[in-house]
């Protein structure tokens, strides 16, 4: 319990979409802190005990809960939420999954994979991958966003101009976030979150996990915001840089050919060097591994780097 917060949202308390028409679960002043208190991205449908076989049969009407929406008091179109995040409570629990037809090489790979993780929710210490991979954890919530001043449900998958599943991973303690505001009281939720992932989240997944997200929203008047935008509190990869990167490259006209290739380079350079299968290798980057444009000017050729931190392996 947050004995700071002014409101804790539960976990029954979320919703599936955008919906500007939806009734707020709780009305809040400028200057609140509240505590969510969020599911996963499958909304509970993997757990500790699940198979590949639930990859296979997920509820796809049921991905990526958000808790909300909060009516913010005094907050109009063209005004922005101040949103600074200030903590997480992890559950120790998470999962990533290739699933079909969902993940940047989704064409090479077709069939369900499931990997379940156990890290320790106090220390916040590497978590295992396999035998001897550790992948260095830090919380965030993927999913952060205002209602859309368009009347409707519309999906929660694709982020939004109002913010949404943006997986933005330095979306973490420490960070504000603002985001335009287009209905009414802004209607704001939050979900999807994560104790891992790498920029880019390139299978569709990260470590998925449960946890409690504490956060100060504020109201920004006239601010005329027309994307989100935030400020980070400090270095973003302190805990990736330590023993440096593999980085393999896309060369060519067109960025998201790039990113494919780079990215399937990677999964075959840890297959050659670490001796993992093509599918854990794909999910293991997507927790972990950055996709950077490094090169946009040089026309006809741009270039796209994937960066795999080496203290995985070390």
């Amino acid at each position: 319990m947050c004995n700071a917060c002014s409101y804790t949202i539960h976990n029954h308390q979320h919703h599936f979409g955008w919906d500007n028409a939806l009734v707020p679960v709780e009305t809040v002043a400028p200057g609140s802190t509240i505590e969510f208190h969020c599911v996963d991205s499958s909304a509970g449908q993997l757990t500790a005990d699940s198979t590949v076989k639930d990859v296979e049969t997920l509820d796809f009407g049921k991905i990526n809960p958000v808790n909300g929406p909060i009516f913010v008091e005094g907050a109009e179109p063209g005004d922005a939420l101040k949103i600074t995040i200030d903590s997480f409570k992890p559950s120790g629990f998470g999962w990533t999954a290739n699933i079909p037809g969902f993940g940047l090489l989704a064409d090479q790979f077709t069939d369900p994979a499931l990997t379940l993780w156990k890290y320790d929710a106090n220390t916040m210490e590497p978590a295992l991958f396999g035998t001897y991979g550790r992948v260095p954890l830090k919380p965030f919530a993927g999913t952060i966003g205002n209602a859309l001043a368009e009347d409707g449900l519309h999906s929660i998958v694709p982020p939004r101009r109002v913010g949404g599943n943006m997986d933005i991973r330095d979306l973490a303690a420490g960070t504000t976030l603002y985001l335009p505001v287009e209905v009414a009281g802004a209607m704001l939720s939050v979900g999807d979150t994560h104790a891992a992932q790498g920029d880019g989240e390139v299978c569709g997944t990260a470590i998925e996990s449960p946890m409690d997200a504490v956060m100060t929203v504020d109201l920004v008047k006239n601010a005329e915001l027309k994307m989100p935008r935030f400020t980070t509190p400090g270095p973003v990869t302190r805990h990736l840089d330590a023993k440096g990167y593999d980085v393999t490259t896309g060369v060519g006209p067109d960025l998201m050919s790039g990113a494919r290739d780079a990215v399937s380079s990677m999964v075959d350079l840890l297959c050659k060097t670490q001796g993992l299968s093509a599918v854990d290798a794909y999910m293991l980057v997507s927790t972990c591994g950055d996709l950077r444009i490094s090169e946009i000017v040089d026309m006809p050729n741009w270039i796209v780097s994937f960066y795999f931190p080496r203290c995985v392996f070390e």
